[in-house]
């Protein structure tokens, strides 16, 4: 029912399927964020309401919707989905593709529910060795990180618009963009903020996102003193312009990092980028080459190298083109979909022909 990088990557994956000739239906909850976004871009959608993984009814649902569709191939993403479109599409012998979209250690009494799956494509190789580690066979997991749409995220994107909406022309502004929930290290960020600002009092900082713990984070703002230099805006649908308003991209993740979305999109416009090395963060930023990676906890650790940043705008630049260069050639959504829908030509095999 939330809405952050994995429901972001189903849109854009949908649509990017349409555009080049896939069929595309995609199945949620009732109500959800994804499916009225879906349905604000034209996006086929159905809802099944899913009350749990041995929902009878939703299962029955699905089975039927795979039949009267013909729906050849199911793709899940989640943990209530993945059972009941797992099971439907195994009993009604269709392929069946699991996502894995963290890097959260999984038990191995629920790894039966990737046994569902013909593939397992992980965000990333750090997602990968996790699902191996669940005891998963190697030849069935696909790494393939989120692909970054390059003809929103590019260079020639300005950010102007936002700062003068914002009231922020001139200042040096430090943002953190992503949903708002404690594994993204939010609280790392607004103490690593007023450390940043003993040395940097001119710098303003930008909360971009919402989540359930964005009420949390409003108050702890209050309770630090830092209401007129932190600006926490909600979510927006503006984000390539905001990543280009942006000298520095923080992600301050401290857990559950597979491959994030905003580091291949901050770096595509050629924001700077400082993150934590969680997860498959380190795939793309290189500390010192492509962006600043630090341990993640430590608020004074990302302060130090957000001031740097900051001071050094020139070498920070020079990370980000550099960063963009490998976005450019490794991670943008047409090379992501192309490995995806290879995979899907596998399994579907003589029926692609």
């Amino acid at each position: 029912m939330g809405f952050g990088g994995q429901e972001i990557r189903i849109v854009a994956e949908a649509r990017w399927l349409l555009d080049h000739g896939w069929s595309v239906l995609i199945a949620g909850q009732p109500g959800s964020p994804l499916l009225r976004e879906s349905e604000r871009l034209g996006l086929p959608t159905v809802a099944v309401r899913m009350g749990h993984p041995l929902d009878l009814g939703a299962l029955l649902r699905l089975r039927r919707l795979i039949a009267e569709r013909d729906i050849p191939l199911v793709h899940t993403h989640s943990s209530i989905d993945s059972w009941l479109g797992g099971l439907a599409g195994r009993s009604c012998r269709r392929a069946v593709v699991r996502s894995r979209h963290v890097t959260i250690a999984i038990p191995r009494r629920r790894a039966l529910v990737y046994r569902l799956a013909d593939r397992v494509i992980s965000s990333g190789e750090a997602a990968a060795r996790v699902v191996a580690a669940a005891g998963v066979p190697a030849s069935r997991i696909v790494p393939i990180a989120p692909g970054v749409d390059t003809t929103r995220f590019h260079p020639a994107v300005t950010g102007s618009g936002v700062r003068r909406e914002l009231g922020l022309d001139g200042a040096p502004l430090v943002g953190l963009v992503a949903n708002i929930r404690g594994s993204k290290g939010h609280e790392i960020f607004l103490h690593a903020a007023r450390a940043v600002l003993a040395r940097e009092p001119a710098a303003r900082f930008l909360i971009v996102g919402d989540g359930i713990g964005f009420e949390d984070v409003r108050r702890r703002v209050g309770g630090l003193g830092l209401d007129g230099v932190v600006r926490m805006t909600g979510f927006r649908r503006d984000v390539p312009e905001v990543m280009a308003a942006l000298d520095v991209l923080v992600l301050p993740s401290i857990r559950s990092e597979a491959a994030s979305q905003v580091i291949p999109q901050a770096l595509a416009v050629g924001t700077p980028v400082v993150a934590t090395d969680v997860g498959g963060n380190r795939e793309l930023v290189r500390d010192g080459d492509t962006g600043r990676l630090v341990q993640p906890g430590d608020a004074a650790l990302l302060a130090a190298a957000i001031l740097d940043c900051l001071t050094d705008r020139a070498g920070a630049r020079a990370m980000a083109r550099r960063g963009q260069a490998l976005v450019r050639e490794c991670h943008s959504l047409d090379a992501a979909m192309a490995r995806t829908t290879a995979v899907y030509r596998e399994l579907l095999g003589s029926e692609m022909s």
